[in-house]
């Protein structure tokens, strides 16, 4: 976030009508006083935005994080999390994290929250992998009300926790999108990708879409009257009948979500994605992926 500072000049008070001896050693302790105001102006703008000094780091200061860590402490690191620095519309910021793990059954990442610190509300998705996902990695599209920062918190199944923050410039707020942008005969139509063959030990991609408007509960129609909120809260993948990951979504997520992820299955066998929204309205669709 760029603060311009201003550096304030100071100068020797002088009494009316009294000349006073020029001091070069005072002029150059006050300017020394005068540099030093600029360096500490300029590493108070180099603070990361998880933290400050009136509240600590932005995990303190967060309900739903404090509530998902329980007490402990996350080390800063480990989670590669890339959105674009400046964005002209924040109705659809597109986001990927990745956590940094091998994925093994004794080694692996079982959850990852994401939060727009900015936002009314800061959830934007909770997703719980196993490894069968092969990779943590999962990539979407968010809302964003205003310029902020986004933040990752993972949990390892050792118990380790790990944070990230990036910083996104927004131009155009994307919680408030104008009513009548959603056509509601296509409510829950989905749209699969996924590798159809990988070798022993690859790891296929996964690429799902579904229409809906994921309503926010803060935008009003045209005579004024608050839209209700009606998001899909839920999305779970699995193959064979083994679970892969589950998310819990949130109204940061933007229309129509599209979720991205790993899969790495070590026999043929099919995905199956199920989707649920507030309503109860749910969608179901699979793939067949071959191995070998």
């Amino acid at each position: 976030m760029n603060e311009a500072k201003k550096e304030t000049e100071l100068k020797p008070v002088r009494a009316v009508g009294a000349r006073q001896p020029r001091d070069p050693g005072r002029r150059r302790v006050l300017r020394a006083l005068a540099l030093g105001t600029a360096a500490v102006a300029l590493s108070s703008a180099r603070v990361p935005a998880y933290a400050n000094a009136r509240g600590g780091a932005w995990w303190q200061r967060m309900d739903a994080a404090r509530e998902h860590l329980n007490g402990a402490t996350p080390r800063e690191g480990g989670i590669q999390l890339d959105l674009p620095g400046v964005t002209q519309d924040g109705s659809a910021v597109p986001l990927t994290v990745e956590v940094e793990s091998p994925m093994d059954p004794d080694d692996y990442v079982e959850a990852l929250y994401l939060y727009a610190a900015g936002n009314p509300t800061p959830e934007i998705a909770d997703i719980y992998f196993t490894p069968l996902a092969g990779r943590a990695r999962f990539s979407t599209r968010v809302r964003l009300n205003r310029t902020q920062a986004v933040h990752a918190l993972a949990r390892t199944s050792g118990g380790e926790w790990l944070a990230a923050s990036r910083e996104v410039r927004v131009t155009v707020s994307g919680c408030l999108s104008q009513d009548g942008t959603y056509d509601f005969d296509s409510l829950m139509r989905t749209r699969v990708r996924a590798s159809e063959r990988l070798g022993a030990g690859e790891i296929g991609d996964i690429r799902t879409l579904v229409d809906h408007p994921m309503e926010t509960g803060l935008r009003e129609d045209r005579d004024g009257r608050t839209i209700p909120e009606r998001i899909i809260h839920s999305f779970q993948a699995e193959f064979n009948g083994e679970p892969v990951l589950d998310i819990r979504l949130y109204r940061a997520v933007s229309a129509n979500p599209y979720l991205r992820f790993p899969i790495a299955p070590s026999e043929s066998g099919d995905a199956v994605f199920r989707w649920e929204d507030d309503e109860g309205e749910t969608a179901t669709e699979s793939a067949r992926i071959e191995v070998g």
